[in-house]
């Protein structure tokens, strides 16, 4: 299922550690960029690469927030519900996403250009709330500040 170029790229990291175990996450991280997510075939894929129980496999990539277990939109949204960001108004901003967007937490877009993901903290709480989009970060959130940042991904 892995292409050469993801096998090479899964090879330079298993070099890096002493054994295929330490390369679990990297190697993660890889599928799902590939795939856009870690479909049960794509974990069986890491599994037979790094020479692990697929059970090891499923159980790493189900731990971790940051895997995604379903496809999603070209961009992924974070938004942090937790206290801080709770007090400081992220519910309202859930309602903003919705209204204007029709994002629902854990879906997609029609368009498939956003998913929303509703996060118990993403370690911001001095300055929320906060979110991610793909793997950028934005904090001291407004209404006005996510449109002008949801503009930016196409």
């Amino acid at each position: 299922m892995f292409n050469e170029t993801v096998l090479k790229e899964i090879d330079e990291i298993k070099a890096r550690y002493p054994d295929e175990r330490s390369a679990l996450l990297p190697s993660l991280y890889i599928a799902q960029k590939e795939f856009g997510w870690l479909s049960p075939k794509a974990m069986l894929c890491v599994a037979q690469t790094l020479n692990l129980p697929e059970a090891m496999v499923r159980g790493t990539a189900s731990f971790y927030a940051m895997f995604k277990h379903k496809p999603m939109g070209r961009h992924v949204i974070q938004l942090c519900t937790n206290i801080a960001c709770m007090i400081l108004g992220a519910e309202k901003l859930v309602g903003f996403l919705k209204t204007t967007y029709g994002l629902e937490p854990n879906k997609t877009t029609a368009d498939g250009r956003f998913s929303l993901v509703i996060m118990e903290c993403i370690g911001a709480c001095g300055t929320a709330p906060a979110m991610l989009i793909n793997t950028d970060f934005y904090d001291n959130l407004t209404e006005k500040k996510i449109e002008d940042i949801l503009g930016k991904y196409k």
